[in-house]
């Protein structure tokens, strides 16, 4: 993995439990034997730097040379890596003036002719390049109070977090263990607080920077950016080696065809993609189809679909390869697939009507074309589909069906393509016949007619869901002396005095039931034919 490429050195392991150690001996005493073993630490730390330093800046050569080479191989990758530069340089830099904000602060000397370094003397080089030597190497409060007091201490530690993250972040999902240990080599946690050591709570800040000597948290600094430059150095050895990651070795050739569309209209193009595909028999790829891992054969997995009900149905998976650098890719794919039901299309060809003001149901079969993938569109009207079936509701009457046409897309192949037209005519619903007990006319017994509560309208033999009602009628019958007596209902129904009419009438006299109107359920209102009956 590539954060082996810059493993930290035994002799750093030394020095990192060295400063452990002498933070412990702190508690107890601050001896000059353990002064002198912070400026021993400090110095090794800042030798093992250079080491890291030296070799950081060769990766960097590296890219540039690359890059030169091969702009768009490495191109990714250099971007990556002068981040990683520029960031690292900027917390580096914040770092060493922090460094020198605290010597300054405990106070400092600069090194000069007339200032020499001695030998016992702890100095630090500042970024411009003097020499700074520290007068008071045991210095408590001054640290303190600029570091915790004035909260350097949560500043630190907050830019620490955000670099720590913007490395992090170059990295993919699958680069876990290098993440890990990033995080770790950077990580700030507060300490785990013991209850047999009380129960005030101590931070990150106070645990480093509360109550120790300056040459301690010199030190401390001090390895800060080794840890920087460690981190760095794992980083851009892991994206160097990225540049060549993707170059893998295949020994086997195979053809591969992929259609553009599982569905084709006759007249369309038929298209399909032909490749060579390579393949490396010395290892299985794993492939996971809908979240569960599958046999793999030669390089390929076999996926076989559900087909019992028709319709379109996606599926999806994931391939993890291994790439010769040793990371995990993965290689996510989604596919879908339909299913038709065999299916045939029938109509009259001399009943396509439509009727106005009423709602006409309308059926469309794609044959291999799924329901969900269609939807319809018309003149003289508006159409409103509902699951797989439609609603057509014309505007105006088309007796001829010159003005009325509908208009059939489909979703082929990712685009909306015309799959059909038909014309139709529009007609007015026709009226209805008026009845009562079921007879428009003839002969009707007394007793029959005068249990009726009133006049129907009735469609006979049309299927729409259509009703007419009658608003008004007239009856008419033969009184004494052969006058004629008529009586008006302004309903459907007969009033008191044409049941009184009825109740009266003699066998083979007749009763004219006439102007009567209906109002259909289009608001239109019709004039019915008249209904003559002889009294048996």
């Amino acid at each position: 993995m590539a954060a082996k490429n810059c493993p930290e050195t035994p002799r750093q392991k030394m020095i990192n439990m060295m400063y452990i150690v002498l933070t412990a001996m702190l508690a107890l005493n601050v001896a000059a034997q353990v002064l002198e073993a912070f400026r021993v630490v400090d110095s090794s730390l800042l030798h093992t730097l250079k080491s890291v330093d030296v070799k950081s800046r060769q990766v960097y050569l590296s890219f540039e040379q690359a890059y030169a080479e091969n702009p768009t191989k490495v191109q990714e990758w250099k971007q990556k890596a002068d981040k990683v530069q520029s960031s690292t340089k900027e917390m580096f830099s914040y770092i060493l003036q922090l460094k020198e904000e605290i010597v300054k602060y405990s106070g400092a000397t600069i090194a000069s002719e007339e200032n020499p370094i001695n030998t016992d003397d702890f100095y630090l080089v500042a970024e411009n390049g003097d020499t700074l030597i520290v007068e008071k190497q045991d210095d408590l409060n001054g640290p303190s109070e600029l570091m915790i007091t004035q909260k350097r201490a949560e500043e630190l530690n907050k830019k620490i977090t955000e670099y720590r993250n913007g490395l992090v972040a170059l990295l993919d999902e699958d680069d876990v263990e290098l993440k890990q240990s990033i995080l770790k080599e950077l990580e700030t946690p507060d300490p785990v607080v013991k209850i047999k050591d009380g129960t005030d709570k101590k931070t990150w800040e106070t645990q480093y920077f509360l109550d120790k000597p300056l040459v301690a948290i010199l030190t401390l600094l001090s390895k800060f950016q080794i840890d920087v430059k460690n981190s760095e150095a794992n980083l851009i050895n892991y994206l160097y080696g990225q540049i060549d990651a993707g170059s893998f070795k295949f020994n086997k050739l195979g053809a591969r065809i992929i259609a553009n569309s599982n569905i084709i209209l006759q007249g369309d193009v038929y298209e399909a993609d032909v490749f060579l595909a390579a393949e490396d028999s010395t290892q299985q790829p794993q492939i996971f189809i809908n979240n569960k891992e599958v046999e793999v054969i030669d390089g390929k997995a076999n996926y076989k679909g559900n087909t019992t009900q028709p319709g379109v149905f996606k599926w999806s998976g994931l391939i993890k390869y291994k790439t010769p650098s040793g990371v995990i890719r993965n290689y996510p794919f989604e596919q879908e697939y339909q299913v038709v039901k065999p299916s045939v299309t029938m109509s009259a060809t001399r009943m396509n009507v439509f009727y106005l003001g009423i709602k006409n149901p309308f059926s469309i079969g794609g044959g291999a074309i799924p329901n969900e993938l269609m939807d319809a569109t018309m003149t003289n009207g508006k159409i409103t589909k509902t699951g797989d079936t439609y609603i057509i509701e014309p505007t105006a009457l088309d007796e001829q069906g010159k003005r009325t046409k509908v208009t059939v897309y489909a979703e082929i192949g990712g685009k909306r393509r015309v799959v059909g037209t038909s014309n139709w005519r529009v007609k007015q619903v026709p009226p209805p016949v008026a009845q009562v007990a079921g007879q428009s006319g003839g002969d009707i017994r007394k007793e029959v007619l005068a249990i009726q509560d009133g006049v129907m309208a009735v469609l006979v033999d049309f299927d729409f869901d259509f009703k007419y009602k009658v608003t008004q009628f007239d009856v008419q019958t033969s009184g004494v002396a052969g006058y004629a007596i008529i009586r008006k209902s302004n309903s459907n129904r007969f009033t008191a005095e044409q049941k009184d009419m009825l109740s009266r009438v003699k066998p083979q006299s007749i009763v004219y039931i006439s102007n009567i109107k209906a109002i259909g359920d289009d608001g239109k209102t019709r004039n019915l034919d008249p209904i003559p009956f002889k009294i048996r």
